[in-house]
């Protein structure tokens, strides 16, 4: 047969319906075992392939997740985009990635996401804008979920690490290790998802009496901004003034801070500057780094995600525990 085989086909050499064809490859479906036997076996001889795109069009379910990212200098974002990819392949389910950039709005993305009859959006980024979000959440519209950020948005679940039990848990480190000058490192400003570790950091410090904690400013999750952050810092600050710990907002940041700190300026760390990332990345616990980290459960929040995703539990915001890993840069 030159042509490509047809469920017609299948049916004609099984002598079954096509009824029945279709059915065969739907998990769960009302036939006996013996027809779909019989089917998958036709099938496998005529090199037939249920055609999943024409199914989509029966069953109003493509099997399509749009993931929309906007920060790709986090390398972060891509062993998560790994994690996700492979969980919804698991699945039946498959990744439909969105760039958005300078040349790619929020509201194009969502629009391009919509039209091409997602299940649901995810977004795994930083600046999703209210008015998007709005209309991303139209009536009909695929379900939105906000993974790895906690959602501002009161109709949009997310699935994130909880970050006052981690702050909580870092902050009770650095006090035991004698630490009382704390900085902070943010990252990019986001507009309707958020992290809440610079909250809940700074309510910690305050329970043991320290009430003004600078903030050093990065402006986005990559490398350089970190070392210009840091250099800035430390340029305009007397050295008997200075923090004795610094509370980076991921662990790319902390990279940087650590490098710029060590190279430019012949700080030792841990004795002149303590430096905490978050995230967990492999990278982090090198012996050339040694951060002290706080690993974010990637794989629970994404079978989180996935369940919601298959019906299979309720969409709602759930907040889950990680894990600190104590290394020698506290």
């Amino acid at each position: 047969m030159n042509r490509r085989a047809t469920a017609e086909d299948v049916a004609t050499e099984a002598g079954l319906s096509r009824w029945t064809v279709n059915r065969a490859f739907v998990p769960g479906s009302n036939i006996s075992e013996r027809s779909r036997e019989r089917v998958l076996a036709v099938a496998e001889h005529l090199g037939y392939h249920p055609n999943l795109l024409a199914r989509s069009l029966h069953t109003k379910v493509t099997g399509q997740v749009a993931v929309l990212v906007d920060d790709f200098a986090n390398p972060y974002k891509l062993a998560t985009l790994e994690k996700l990819a492979a969980a919804l392949q698991a699945e039946e389910m498959v990744a439909m990635l969105v760039h958005i950039g300078q040349h790619y709005d929020h509201a194009r993305a969502f629009l391009h996401a919509d039209q091409r009859q997602v299940d649901a959006i995810v977004l795994l980024g930083t600046g999703f804008q209210d008015d998007s979000l709005q209309q991303a959440l139209r009536v009909g519209g695929p379900a939105v979920y906000v993974l790895a950020r906690e959602s501002t948005h009161p109709d949009i679940p997310s699935i994130s690490c909880d970050a006052s039990a981690s702050m909580a848990e870092i902050v009770k480190h650095l006090v035991a290790r004698g630490y009382q000058r704390p900085g902070y490192m943010s990252g990019a400003r986001a507009l309707s998802s958020g992290l809440g570790r610079q909250k809940y950091h700074a309510k910690y410090w305050r329970q043991h009496g320290v009430r003004k904690i600078p903030e050093l400013a990065a402006g986005a999750y990559d490398y350089r901004s970190a070392e210009a952050a840091l250099r800035r810092y430390l340029s305009e600050t007397p050295a008997e003034q200075r923090i004795d710990v610094l509370m980076c907002e991921n662990d790319v940041l902390a990279i940087g801070a650590h490098d710029v700190a060590q190279r430019e300026f012949g700080l030792r760390i841990p004795e002149d500057l303590a430096i905490v990332g978050y995230d967990g990345m492999d990278i982090a616990g090198m012996p050339m780094f040694g951060l002290t980290s706080y690993a974010q459960p990637m794989d629970d929040m994404i079978a989180a995600l996935v369940d919601m995703l298959k019906g299979r539990s309720a969409s709602r915001s759930v907040l889950l525990p990680g894990q600190l890993a104590v290394r020698k840069s506290t």
